[in-house]
């Protein structure tokens, strides 16, 4: 799965750490997330949609993999 989460981080000057708080993971969940060793759960990309006011849509997509 591709996703846009280090660029919406990037856009809204946040650290892996203030993303993690804010969406209550860790900093390494984070990092996983952004570097495709994790897939999120649909609880954790509805969250991540909902705190940069975008869609799951506009964040993550199905590469085939």
């Amino acid at each position: 799965m591709d996703n846009e989460l280090k660029v919406y981080r990037a856009m809204h000057d946040l650290t892996q750490e203030d993303l993690a708080k804010e969406v209550g993971v860790t900093r390494q969940t984070i990092n996983a997330l952004e570097t495709g060793r994790y897939d999120p759960s649909l609880e954790l990309a509805f969250k991540l949609a909902i705190y940069f006011d975008c869609s799951i849509e506009d964040l993550f997509s199905y590469n085939g993999d």
